[in-house]
Formats: C-alpha cells, sequence, structure tokens
C-alpha cells in the first residue's frame, strides 16, 4: 500500500484522509525519520488507527514509530466516550510498561570505585530474564487482588516505599476501575511470584550520571544538577499484563464481529467503550496497570535497600528520591477541549508518554511551574533525556509525547548484526557495565538497534510538544 504523506514543515507530516479512513494521520519525525518510514508498514498501522469508530482528532505517532501489533509503537489515538471503542492492540501486550526516575544525594565520582559491586548487587537482588520470579516471595491470589486495585499504594503499605512518593506517579500509582474479577486465573497465576522483577526483552535497570543541564530552572525543580547520579527503572506488568492482553484480544475479535466494526487488521479488533466487553477490558487493563505500578515500587525499594548495603550509607545519606513515574502503554480516560467544547475521551498511548503541561491539576504540586516530566530512555550505549511537558502537546496530541529512541531494527535483524561481536565487552570499553541474564537479549538491545534519542527529542522540542530538561549519561545497565 502506497501512503501518501504531504511535509507540513521540518517535524510534522501529514496523511490525507482517503478510503476507510475517518481522520488524517499525523506523524511527527524529521525528513531523515521520514525517509525511512516510508520504508516500513508502520505508516500503514497509522492509516490503520484512522479507520476505527469514533476517533477524534488525527491517528497520530510521535518520532519514535515503529511497528507494532496493531497500532503501531509510538502511537497515540484518542476515542470518543459515546461513539468510540477501545482496543488492545492500541495499548500492547505489556501493559502499563512504563519508567520510573529517581534522583540521588551521590555524585558519579563518589560511586566509581563500588560501581562493579553495585551492578553485580542489583542484579542478584532484582530478577530478569523471561519468566524471572522471586523464589521467596509469592503473593496468595487474596493478595494479588489487593496489588491489583491498589497498585503502588499496596506496596507502600507492605513497606517498600513512603506515602510521599505516590504523589510522584502518574495517576498517583493506581488506576481507578481495576475489578480483579475480570483477570482471568491464567493471569492471577502468571502475576503471583513475579512482582518485584525486571522481566525481559527491552527492560532495563539503569545507573546513570547527569551529563547535561539544557533547562536549569526546570532541572532545579526536578531537583537535577551535572555529575548526579540517578537511577531508571523502565519494566511493566509482567506475565500478568501479557495475559490479560492475550485473554482480551479473544474477546475483542467476537466483539468487532459482534459490533459489526469492520477490522483493517485483526490485530486492532476492539469493542465500542459502551459495551460490555469493553467495561470489562478496562477493569482488566487497569488492574495490569496497577501491577506494574506496584511492581516499580518494589524494584525502587530494592534499588535503595541494594544502594545502602553497597555503598554503607544509610537512606537519609543517599535521599534517593522518585522524580516522577510515566505509563508508556495504556488507554486512560481524559477531558480535553476539542474545538472550544470539553469532551470525554479514551486516549491510547502505544509507546507514548503522557505530557501534560505547567499548571495541569493532574501533575504534582511542585511540578505545576514547568509541566510534566517526561522521562525518554534511549539506548544503553549513549544517553537518556529527561523532558517536560508543554501547553502545545496539551492542544495537539492529547497531551502526549514520545517514549523512547524507537527501534530501527528488529530484534532477530540485531541478533544477526550482533553476531560475533562481545557487546558486553565493546560496552565495558565505553566505561559502562552490563549485567544482563543473556546474551541474547544484550545483542537484542545494542545501541545500533535503535534510533539516536537525541535526534527522537530534537523533533519533540522542534515541534513544541516537550521541552529538553537534562541527559543523562549510562554507568552501569542491568538487562531483562
Amino acid at each position: 500500500m502506497a501512503i501518501k504523506v504531504q511535509q507540513l514543515d521540518s517535524c510534522r507530516w501529514r496523511i490525507p484522509r482517503e478510503g476507510a479512513m475517518r481522520t488524517d494521520g499525523l506523524v511527527f519525525a524529521s525528513p531523515a525519520m521520514m525517509q525511512d518510514l516510508r520504508r516500513e508498514q508502520a505508516l500503514e498501522q497509522v492509516c490503520n488507527v484512522a479507520t476505527l469508530p469514533g476517533i477524534v482528532g488525527p491517528s497520530m505517532a510521535m518520532p519514535d514509530i515503529h511497528w507494532g501489533y496493531g497500532f503501531p509503537i509510538g502511537g497515540v489515538a484518542a476515542f470518543d466516550a459515546e461513539q468510540g471503542i477501545v482496543s488492545p492492540g492500541g495499548v500492547g501486550y505489556d501493559i502499563n510498561c512504563g519508567v520510573r526516575l529517581l534522583r540521588s544525594n551521590l555524585n558519579a565520582k563518589e560511586i566509581h570505585p563500588h560501581l562493579d559491586r553495585l551492578a553485580d548487587a542489583l542484579f542478584r537482588n532484582i530478577p530478569t530474564g523471561v519468566g524471572s520470579h522471586h523464589s521467596d516471595f509469592k503473593l496468595s491470589i487474596a493478595e494479588e487482588r489487593h496489588v491489583l486495585t491498589k497498585g503502588a499504594a499496596w506496596a507502600v503499605e507492605q513497606g517498600f516505599g513512603n506515602d510521599n512518593e505516590l504523589e510522584y506517579i502518574e495517576n498517583h500509582g493506581t488506576i481507578a476501575g481495576a475489578d480483579s474479577e475480570k483477570v482471568s486465573e491464567r493471569a492471577l497465576e502468571r502475576g503471583r511470584s513475579q512482582l518485584g522483577t525486571l522481566g525481559s526483552g527491552n527492560h532495563f535497570l539503569e545507573i546513570q550520571q547527569v551529563e547535561a543541564i539544557y533547562d536549569e530552572d526546570a532541572a532545579a525543580v526536578l531537583g537535577l544538577y551535572p555529575g548526579q547520579v540517578t537511577v531508571s527503572i523502565h519494566t511493566g506488568s509482567r506475565g500478568l499484563g501479557y495475559q490479560v492482553c492475550d485473554d482480551y484480544l479473544k474477546i475483542m475479535l467476537k466483539a468487532a464481529r459482534k459490533y459489526g466494526i469492520i477490522l483493517p487488521d485483526r490485530q486492532l479488533c476492539c469493542a465500542p467503550l459502551q459495551s460490555d466487553e469493553a467495561r470489562d477490558y478496562m477493569a482488566a487493563m487497569a488492574c495490569a496497570a496497577n501491577y506494574a505500578f506496584a511492581n516499580r515500587q518494589m524494584i525502587t525499594s530494592h534499588v535503595r535497600e541494594t544502594f545502602e548495603e553497597i555503598l554503607g550509607k544509610g537512606s537519609a545519606d543517599l535521599r534517593m528520591a522518585t522524580i516522577y513515574d510515566v505509563c508508556h502503554n495504556i488507554a486512560k480516560w481524559e477531558t480535553h477541549s476539542i474545538n472550544g467544547q470539553e469532551r470525554k475521551l479514551c486516549v491510547h498511548r502505544k509507546g507514548a508518554t503522557r505530557a501534560f503541561p505547567p499548571g495541569h491539576k493532574e501533575i504534582p504540586a511542585v511540578y505545576q511551574p514547568i509541566g510534566q516530566p517526561v522521562l525518554i530512555p534511549g539506548d544503553m550505549g549513549r544517553y537518556s533525556y529527561v523532558l517536560t511537558g508543554t501547553a502545545g502537546a496539551y492542544q495537539e496530541t492529547f497531551g502526549s509525547s514520545c517514549h523512547g529512541a524507537g527501534r530501527v531494527l528488529s530484534r532477530h535483524a540485531a541478533k544477526k548484526a550482533a553476531r560475533g561481536r562481545d557487546i558486553i565487552g565493546d560496552m565495558a570499553k565505553q566505561g559502562i557495565l552490563v549485567r544482563a541474564a543473556g546474551r541474547a537479549t544484550v545483542a537484542e538491545e545494542m545501541p545500533e538497534a535503535y534510533k539516536d534519542v537525541a535526534d527522537v527529542v530534537q523533533v519533540i522540542e522542534r515541534a513544541g510538544i516537550g521541552r529538553i530538561v537534562a541527559r543523562l549519561k549510562p554507568m552501569a545497565v542491568v538487562k531483562g
């Protein structure tokens, strides 16, 4: 399928409505990125999403766009509460995969002598890899149901963190409307022993140092300064979330036929938001999202304990605090102004980050002057960025921005390209320690498998849908 693309400016591209599309596509990308995108299927996925009932505004993609299940990764689409749909493919298998950023009172030079032991201890204390679990920690089904409804608050109640931390998590770490009765027994079983684990694939835990500050005022509000040690945690809802998605894809395929929804791709299966199938999915998805919030909260606690153990310092000395925690894969009820009218929408962010502007009531009071922190991991060999949300994002993208660098090589292609190379050794020569459950994962995640995230965030800033605050350089990486 040849996709017509019109360049609007240096970072916006319009895909005009045609055929079964109900609206235009809008892609944020540089000319070089678009040249590559024209050879991929992701633009076709933007068009496919535009055919779904009740879509409001364009079918959008951020500059980290690449092919995903149904929706492109980097996709953003909003649907009318009365006429629209919800689609598990618009959320993804790893429901509420997201990233949390911690700041500390440590300087990079201070921890260099301990970095090997820190990396080893983090790898030992936080299980990684496919099916990873805690052998000494397994929830009862009754307790797990509390996790699914309370989210990060459950973890705090168990001593993994403090109440103040919840303020710095999207939705305070709990998505409303969760109903564990809508989650299958299989999903519950998969989640029982995986809380507090990193998982596999592109999930990681990274010790970083603040390499550059671009917005001193915003950095001061976030408590960031050059040379400071930070920690990023990127993971989601593990096997439980995967199973919720898998279970509901089958239900949604039947629902799409039942409600006469014509699908250009069966991976876009969906149900009207006012249907029982949609209500059940939203309740189950909220459970998985809450599990992911609790997962990142527990890992945060394990990170603190590990730093205290290896450095021999107390929590008051480390002052390791959550800057913010954001969702990447989620569908949420939000109210946005459309042509001057307030409308309730179901906003799908599939590999995209909420980026609410300064003054928005749903961001922490201390961040009101600067906007919501937007955390953008890059690859393990270069850098990551901290941005803030803008009024432009709120007006144009339903308050959304990118979520990462975006792949340029499939996992298969990356492994093929890495054949014969010592990726971990190459990283060590650059001064970056890597600990991983398997070399295959490291090959899949090698830096060359991703776009340069600096190019991605520059598009975001030029488009006015995010503002760059700081760049973080990796020191040690624990991979899934």
